[in-house]
């Protein structure tokens, strides 16, 4: 009975902190992850056949990588002996992350005396982000879908704790909505209550082909047919370009401007072409009022004067979505084809050191609001490109 009454108050305690007594539970293994069973969708390698290189390059991109399933690859965090142990202000409070023949596990453990020492364990069942600039970690419940509590920050190369959570508490209670998935995942089958309950089967990663072009075996089968189509327009795909700039903003926004759900609205129900006013309440700040740089890329362009001149400016004017594109380059030789850097303010001073920095002064990194983790008693907030195309008099060139 002592036995049972220590326990039983352990778990009590670890519940405090924010750790249900629950047991552990597993994601299930990858070979019981199957595409989802929408007919009318045909995946990726079906797009091979006739755009292999297309797709070849996109698969090296954020978007396709911006969720998967937990292996060696897509974990960035470190499994090795010394790096897998993330220590918690709390100093009774640790986090340990294992790899193993069954799989990825992280576990907190919490010591309140010499003989009452409480764990959780559970295993890494989807990895969100490429790894760019971090990674958080999914784990399911049964069929239902929580956060772990502990993440990994590229720049630090070191494991944090997850955004939100508080230093030296073990929270695995954070459900994952159906919003959330919606720009970190291609396809998924909602089945609330709760409101991160899914068909674990169901869940599509990444953002594939169809998340942007629609359906694709339809497609598929008229150009396999006798007589396949011979413009086109009548090839049963959705190509962006032929929609207008809103329309065309708006399939980027659906991601990149935050947004919640319209009441009675299902998730997955805009397609691009759509008004994505129809589906999300997406925010309108005032043309004074603060956009944060990570949760307001769209905002922000369409604040820009480049915008703003434009009858056609899009997104896709400076990002070619089929590639992996970082490199201050690629962006520069866009921003000459409208201005010439003699024109720029610093020329005079900097002459031709400045050709390639356009985006460096005119697109600064700045800290979002919205990502804020922390580890070793460090508040941590990554850096993302300011796209409110103007001038920033405080920035300064690197040297």
């Amino acid at each position: 009975m002592r036995l049972a009454a220590i326990l039983l108050l352990a778990a009590t305690q670890f519940h405090a902190l924010g750790v249900p007594d629950a047991s552990p539970s597993f994601a299930l293994p990858p070979a019981e992850i199957a595409p989802h069973a929408r007919t009318d969708y045909a995946g990726d390698e079906a797009c091979v056949a006739c755009h292999q290189e297309k797709v070849n390059s996109y698969h090296q991109t954020a978007h396709h990588f911006t969720s998967s399933l937990p292996t060696r690859e897509s974990i960035k965090g470190k499994f090795s002996p010394g790096s897998n142990i993330f220590k918690t202000g709390n100093t009774n409070l640790y986090f340990e992350m294992d790899a193993t023949e069954k799989g990825f596990f992280q576990t907190a453990t919490l010591q309140r005396s010499p003989n009452d020492i409480v764990h959780r364990t559970e295993s890494f069942g989807v990895v969100i982000g490429s790894g760019r600039k971090g990674q958080t970690y999914l784990f399911w419940e049964g069929d239902q879908l929580y956060q772990l509590p502990i993440s990994y920050w590229t720049e630090l190369d070191e494991w944090v704790n997850s955004p939100g959570y508080p230093d030296g508490s073990a929270i695995f209670r954070r459900l994952v909505g159906p919003r959330c998935l919606e720009c970190h995942a291609s396809s998924f089958e909602s089945t609330p209550p709760p409101a991160n309950r899914y068909q674990p089967a169901s869940l599509v990663l990444g953002i594939t082909c169809e998340k942007c072009h629609g359906p694709g075996r339809e497609h598929i089968a008229k150009y396999r047919s006798a007589t396949p189509p011979k413009s086109p327009a009548d090839g049963a795909i959705i190509n962006l370009a032929r929609f207008s700039r809103d329309r065309q903003m708006d399939a980027c926004a659906l991601c990149h401007a935050g947004g919640n759900p319209r009441p009675n609205v299902p998730s997955l129900s805009f397609a691009p072409g759509g008004m994505l006013d129809d589906f999300l309440l997406v925010p309108k700040p005032a043309a004074d009022a603060h956009v944060d740089v990570h949760g307001g890329t769209v905002q922000l362009l369409e604040r820009s004067r480049c915008f703003q001149s434009s009858a056609t400016m899009t997104c896709t004017t400076c990002h070619d979505v089929h590639k992996p594109q970082r490199e201050l380059t690629q962006f520069a030789a866009k921003c000459l084809a409208c201005h010439k850097v003699e024109s720029c303010g610093q020329f005079a001073k900097l002459g031709h050191g400045i050709d390639l920095q356009c985006v460096v002064c005119h697109m600064p990194l700045q800290q979002t609001d919205q990502i804020i983790s922390s580890a070793n008693g460090n508040k941590l907030q990554p850096k993302v490109r300011n796209h409110q195309i103007a001038i920033y008099p405080d920035v300064q060139l690197p040297r």
